[in-house]
This record gives C-alpha cells, sequence and structure tokens, in this order.
C-alpha cells in the first residue's frame, strides 16, 4: 500500500509540473513547496540533521509514527533548495519505511528536475534522497 502513496504522489507532481511551460513558473511552485515543507525543531538544526554533500545548508530528520510510516521534517537557508526538500518531504512522508528506501523516484526525471538544476543543486537533491532513502532503510530494519 505504501508503495501505491508513493506512485501516486509522483504521478500528482507529475501532473502539477506538466501545467507549467517555463521553468520560471516551474521554478516558482518548486519555492512555493518550500512554503509548505514540515518544519524540523530548531533543536534538531545540528550537524547530525545536516545533510551533507549540499551547497546550501539542509536539515533532514526521519522519525516513526504510531502508524510505523515514516515522518519527514526539513529546512533550508535556500528558497529553491527548501522547495527541492520539500517536493521530496511530500512524496515520501507518510510512507512506509521498506517503501521509502526501495522507490523508483521516476518522477525527478519525468519533471525535468535533474535536467533543469545546476550540478550542484542536483548533487544536493541527490544527497537528499539518499539521506532519506538511509533513514528509511534503518528504521525498516528496526522494524523488521
Amino acid at each position: 500500500m505504501s508503495a501505491d502513496l508513493i506512485a501516486s504522489r509522483q504521478a500528482e507532481v507529475i501532473d502539477e509540473f506538466s501545467l507549467f511551460e517555463d521553468w520560471m513558473d516551474k521554478y516558482e511552485h518548486l519555492i512555493e513547496l518550500g512554503k509548505d515543507v514540515p518544519a524540523i525543531d530548531d533543536a534538531r538544526k545540528t550537524d547530525d540533521h545536516l545533510i551533507k554533500g549540499c551547497q546550501s545548508r539542509v536539515w533532514l530528520a526521519a522519525d516513526e509514527t504510531e502508524e510505523g510510516t515514516v515522518r519527514f521534517t526539513a529546512d533550508s537557508d535556500a528558497i529553491i533548495t527548501k522547495g527541492l526538500v520539500g517536493l521530496m518531504v511530500r512524496v515520501l512522508s507518510g510512507a512506509q519505511a521498506r517503501a521509502i528506501a526501495e522507490a523508483d523516484l521516476h518522477f525527478l526525471d519525468a519533471i525535468g528536475l535533474h535536467q533543469h538544476l545546476s550540478p550542484t543543486r542536483s548533487n544536493g537533491l541527490a544527497s537528499m534522497v539518499k539521506q532519506m532513502r538511509l533513514y528509511a532503510a534503518a528504521l525498516a530494519a528496526r522494524q523488521a
């Protein structure tokens, strides 16, 4: 079921981004998504939660919910990067840990992010995805 949740969220994102023809509009949408990211607690804005490999400062935390799903919270000091992490949180938060760890995140290519991000932002996005998968894998291992 959780894999279906991730798949349906990816489809929603692809549909949303297809409404914009211009990449400036897509960037504006990303910035708006950053405004909705569930904020990480200020006490967790530590080096332990800082994403390595991002040029901007990005903090990400993962918690297991009572339902056994993963809830991500995040923040960034850069608006587009905050939008990127917000996008990832939107797609993955609330899913089962194993589904997150194994998810095929095809939507990133489908909406053209890899082609339109600068190399440093693209590396940062890859680092965010890697960290989210690591958190999920660790939680899945604990649940097993």
